[in-house]
C-alpha cells in the first residue's frame, strides 16, 4: 500500500488567476482518485490534525505565529509573502505541516508515503516567503529528532527554487543534513548556505540534471545512512514552467523522481515525499505535473 496524507482544506477559496495556484492540492487528489491511486474507501488516505502554535513554535517565532493567526503582520511582510491573508490561508497553513510530519511518519512505517502538499521552504523562523507561511520540512525534521523518532535525516530538495528557509531554520542542528539542487540564477536571489547546496546553470537539460541528482543522492546517502529521506519533488525544473529557467522535460521529471524513490527503496532507507513548487496557468496540466512523483511511488510499490 501507499500511503497518500490529503486535507480537504489544502485548497482554500483564494484567486483562480494568482500566480500561486491554490486549486491545485484539490486537482491533484482528484486526479489520483480517477486514476485509481486512491484505494476503495480510500484506504490509503490519511488526513492530519491541525497543528497549534505552541507545536510549530519547534520551527518558528511564537510572535511571529501569533501574528500570523491574527493577521497582525505588516504590509510589507506579506508583500514577501504573496499571497492574500484569509481565514482558509491560515486553517489550510495550519493543516498542511501536520500532513508532512504524519507523512513521514508513515513512511517510516510503510517504507514510503507521498504527502499532497508540502514543500514550504521559503518560510524563515521569524517571517514567511515565496508563497510559503510555515516551513513544513523543518518543523517535521525538528519534531521527529525532539521525539527520538529517528536520528539522522536527509532533506533532499530538487525544487528548481533554493531552500533558503529550511537551511535557516536547521543550520547547526545536529541529525539533520539538508541538500538542495535549485538554479543558481532563480529566487531567492540571496541563498542560504545549506549543508549541501548545488546551484544549477540556466536551461539545463535532462542528463546533466540527472547525473547530478543520481550522483548526489548515492553519495549522501551512502555517506550519512539517514533513518528517513524528506524529498521536495518540485515540478517547477519543468522546461514550461513558469518560474522554471531550467529545460527538464517531463519524461526527465518522472525519470528523477523514479531514480531518486528507487534508490532509496533499494536501500531500504524510508522517504517521504512532498510536491513542492510549479508553478502553470493550465491548472488541470500542473497537477498532473504534480502527481508524476506519486505516480513513480505507486509504480514502485506495486512493481
Amino acid at each position: 500500500m501507499l500511503p497518500l496524507i490529503y486535507h480537504p482544506n489544502y485548497s482554500c477559496p483564494f484567486p483562480e488567476d494568482h500566480r500561486f495556484v491554490m486549486s491545485k492540492f484539490r486537482r491533484l487528489f482528484d486526479y489520483l482518485e480517477a486514476s485509481g491511486l486512491v484505494l476503495p474507501e480510500h484506504r490509503n488516505l490519511f488526513a492530519p490534525d491541525v497543528a497549534d502554535l505552541h507545536t510549530l513554535a519547534i520551527a518558528h517565532c511564537p510572535n511571529y505565529l501569533e501574528d500570523l493567526l491574527g493577521n497582525q503582520g505588516c504590509p510589507k511582510a506579506w508583500r514577501r509573502v504573496g499571497l492574500p491573508w484569509s481565514e482558509g490561508l491560515i486553517e489550510r497553513t495550519l493543516t498542511a505541516p501536520n500532513g508532512t510530519l504524519l507523512a513521514a511518519r508513515l513512511a517510516l512505517q510503510y517504507g514510503i508515503a507521498c504527502h499532497l502538499a508540502g514543500g514550504t521552504h521559503h518560510a524563515h523562523r521569524d517571517f514567511g516567503s515565496g508563497f510559503c507561511l510555515i516551513n513544513d520540512l523543518a518543523y517535521t525534521a525538528l519534531s521527529l529528532l525532539e521525539n527520538s523518532e529517528v536520528e539522522r535525516i536527509l532533506i533532499f530538495d530538487c525544487d528548481v527554487h533554493q531552500g533558503d528557509g529550511t537551511a535557516a531554520i536547521l543550520v547547526g542542528v545536529s541529525g539533520v543534513v539538508t541538500c538542495s539542487i535549485h538554479c543558481e540564477k532563480n529566487f531567492p536571489f540571496r541563498k542560504v548556505q545549506s549543508d549541501v547546496d548545488i546551484g544549477l546553470p540556466l536551461h539545463m537539460e535532462d542528463d546533466a540534471y540527472l547525473e547530478i541528482v543520481s550522483n548526489t543522492l548515492e553519495r549522501l546517502l551512502y555517506q550519512l545512512e539517514p533513518d528517513l529521506v524528506l524529498y521536495d519533488a518540485g515540478v517547477d525544473v519543468w522546461e514550461h514552467d513558469a518560474l522554471g529557467k531550467l529545460n527538464i522535460t517531463w519524461q526527465g521529471i518522472e525519470q528523477r523522481d523514479h531514480l531518486v524513490l528507487e534508490t532509496c527503496l533499494s536501500r531500504g532507507t524510508p522517504i517521504a515525499t512532498v510536491i513542492g513548487g510549479g508553478y502553470d496557468q493550465d491548472h488541470a496540466r500542473l497537477a498532473r505535473r504534480h502527481a508524476i512523483v506519486v505516480e513513480q511511488a505507486h509504480a514502485l510499490v506495486n512493481q
